[in-house]
């Protein structure tokens, strides 16, 4: 068996065996040339910015699920199932923030004077 093999490839003649190694030439030119495109700064900074877009994006996705999801849920806390405002606990909502805004605004009056 090892001998057929060996036979048949002393039996190549020279133009075959040029054509095997002009093969071989222009195979490894397109694998070195894919290798440089690969590697050159641009292509690996371009694939750098890609992932980073996706990334930011991805989050900045689900940071708007999730605070759609919010928004919601406290609007639900001051509005009825028709719609309608719910002053029971709008009006303490407000009044809460005022004070908190009065708080605020009295400490940095402190810290200044």
């Amino acid at each position: 068996m090892g001998e057929a093999s060996t036979t048949d490839k002393s039996a190549r003649t020279t133009a075959q065996i040029e054509a095997d190694i002009t093969r071989t030439r222009t195979q490894l030119a397109a694998t070195l040339d894919e290798l440089a495109v690969r590697v050159h700064p641009t292509t690996i900074t371009a694939q750098v910015k890609a992932k980073a877009v996706a990334t930011v994006e991805e989050k900045a996705g689900r940071a708007y699920v999730a605070a759609s999801g919010l928004v919601e849920q406290a609007r639900a806390q001051f509005v009825d199932e028709k719609g309608q405002p719910r002053k029971e606990r709008i009006v303490p909502a407000a009044l809460v923030g005022v004070g908190l805004v009065l708080l605020v605004a009295s400490a940095r009056k402190r810290r200044k004077g």
